[in-house]
């Protein structure tokens, strides 16, 4: 998929595959909970302020329901609360669990943890 803007993308990324990019973080999820995720596979996002890609895993998630994503999720990441708080788009948003966007299982991490 093309990604529109790089503030709301997202990537998976598996050992002998191509990578899986997506423009709304939303996207991403629906993928993961479908069961869709190759074996090994690792899920980044980028920092919706700074644009950096962190693992999914590590990331802090917001809805901001004024906030206008290119699928209509809503939703963006951030490495941490700092960035977070820094960023003037996530004010006023809600706090999402990982497991709560992803799934139980939360986003993949890959094979070695």
């Amino acid at each position: 998929m093309a990604v529109s803007d790089a503030r709301f993308s997202s990537q998976l990324v598996a050992p002998g595959e191509l990578p899986r990019f997506f423009d709304d973080l939303g996207c991403l999820a629906d993928y993961l909970k479908a069961g869709k995720a190759p074996a090994g596979a690792v899920a980044f996002v980028a920092d919706h302020r700074t644009k950096a890609w962190l693992r999914a895993d590590r990331a802090v998630y917001t809805r901001v329901a004024g906030l206008e994503t290119p699928m209509g999720s809503h939703v963006i990441a951030h490495a941490d609360a700092v960035s977070r708080d820094a960023d003037a788009d996530a004010r006023g948003g809600t706090g999402v669990a990982a497991a709560e966007l992803f799934g139980p299982g939360g986003p993949p991490k890959g094979s070695s943890e």
